[in-house]
């Protein structure tokens, strides 16, 4: 499932091939915790395993966090209204017991459990919307939007062929160093009081 990176990717292929295993010792997660997970649900979140370990692509959104596992994460990348669908779609007859699934779990096994208190649900019970699961499963890694793949606005967690994603994120980074760099009028309106004062 983490062939489309397979040209250019982030990760080793020792990473890939763990992505791939009911748990992995890449984050030691128990996809099972509510019974087993369809196979058709369990592909989407391989192939969000392998966006995340693998993809080159995902620089812009990439936030430097402060904790004990990691000191970077993703947020708000922006995905395109049918991954999130097809993925909310696809695991609409599966339970869980977490509305965020980074925090919260017992791990006193070693693994993540439901804790105390938590019954298993159907999923679309615990988020009731595609975007409700999106937006909510991983913290806020993702960002719903209605955009759609041929749009050149939204990132695919998904795809064959040639990398689309290379042309987003460099559309979002170029946003950003404009947002970063002062504009024309911007610095002239910094030095025109300069200008006076030197003036007197």
């Amino acid at each position: 499932q983490c062939t489309p990176w397979s040209a250019k990717s982030c990760c080793t292929a020792n990473v890939s091939k763990a992505a791939h295993e009911d748990q992995s010792y890449l984050y030691n997660f128990n996809w099972n915790h509510c019974g087993v997970m369809s196979e058709t649900c369990r592909q989407h979140f391989i192939h969000d395993t392998c966006f995340y370990e693998c993809s080159p692509n995902l620089g812009p959104w990439i936030k430097w966090v402060d904790q004990s596992w990691r000191k970077e994460r993703i947020v708000d990348v922006p995905l395109c209204v049918e991954d999130c669908e097809t993925w909310y779609q696809d695991c609409s007859e599966d339970y869980t017991c977490m509305e965020n699934w980074h925090k919260g779990w017992d791990w006193s096994t070693g693994t993540n459990r439901c804790p105390a208190g938590k019954s298993c649900r159907k999923l679309t019970a615990v988020f009731p919307s595609a975007m409700d699961f999106c937006e909510k499963v991983w913290s806020n890694s993702y960002k719903y939007t209605t955009h759609k793949r041929s749009s050149g606005l939204c990132m695919q967690i998904w795809f064959e062929g040639e990398n689309p994603n290379v042309a987003v994120a460099k559309y979002y980074a170029d946003r950003l160093n404009s947002a970063q760099t002062p504009r024309p009028l911007s610095l002239l309106a910094l030095l025109g009081p300069l200008c006076v004062f030197w003036a007197w």
